[in-house]
């Protein structure tokens, strides 16, 4: 029996680019092309969510001559220009995904950016002031996105091999390191509830920048938090984390 190819993913996530970064990216994007088959990029694409910001970025990208499977972060949000934002980086070669899936080389990404609430029994509660009501809907929310893609993939591709791709964290082991205090703020275990449920395998993510690289969610699934500054301190010169599916 044929032994079934396995894909390499390359994830970073937190790559700020700013209006000064034009050619920073390229010798980057060239040389995880080589090692890589995928490419994902896990949120906080620019620095300040300024559309030249992302003009940048999409050119950077020119250099990369293999998949790349991304989402949008809270920096991405920033000036509300988050739609223009991805417009500008997204093509038919970069998939920057909002509660939606792809397909590729046989893996089925999932992507949606998440959003906070805090983990286990610290998680908000929809209870109290309509603010903080609307802050826990969104969570519920971005579960539900996330819930609804893997359930295309499923229905579409059973039994197909499941990555998630988040800004936001689904556990509270990845960001570890941060002030307690702002724990509610990085992640919600709300979103590690469809990845166990739908099977996923692995699932990435970044946004705490001093948390931790591993982790796992319930059911095995495998959580890595890829953002540029935890790679750079784990001794990654360039910074991607690789994983083979």
């Amino acid at each position: 029996m044929e032994e079934t190819k396995k894909i390499r993913i390359a994830a970073i996530a937190d790559i700020h680019v700013k209006e000064t970064d034009k050619g920073r990216w390229v010798s980057w994007f060239k040389e995880v092309s080589k090692q890589a088959d995928v490419v994902l990029i896990c949120g906080d694409l620019t620095d300040t969510g300024d559309e030249e910001e992302a003009q940048v970025l999409a050119e950077e990208l020119k250099a990369c001559t293999v998949p790349v499977v991304g989402v949008l972060g809270n920096h991405d949000y920033e000036k509300g220009r988050h739609k223009l934002i991805r417009q500008i980086v997204q093509n038919e070669n970069v998939h920057i995904l909002n509660g939606e899936s792809v397909v590729i080389a046989g893996v089925g990404f999932a992507g949606v950016k998440g959003f906070g609430g805090g983990f286990d029994s610290h998680m908000l509660s929809m209870f109290g002031e309509g603010a903080m009501k609307a802050f826990v809907q969104e969570a519920v929310e971005e579960a539900l996105h996330l819930d609804r893609a893997l359930a295309r993939l499923d229905g579409d591709y059973p039994n197909i091999k499941k990555v998630a791709v988040l800004h936001y964290s689904p556990i509270k082991a990845t960001v570890i390191g941060e002030p307690e205090a702002i724990f509610p703020f990085l992640g919600s275990s709300r979103l590690a509830e469809p990845l166990s449920r739908r099977g996923v395998t692995a699932a990435f993510h970044g946004h705490a920048h001093v948390g931790t690289l591993e982790g796992e969610a319930a059911g095995g699934v495998k959580v890595f938090n890829v953002a540029k500054p935890i790679l750079l301190k784990a001794g990654y010169t360039l910074p991607f984390y690789m994983f083979e599916l």
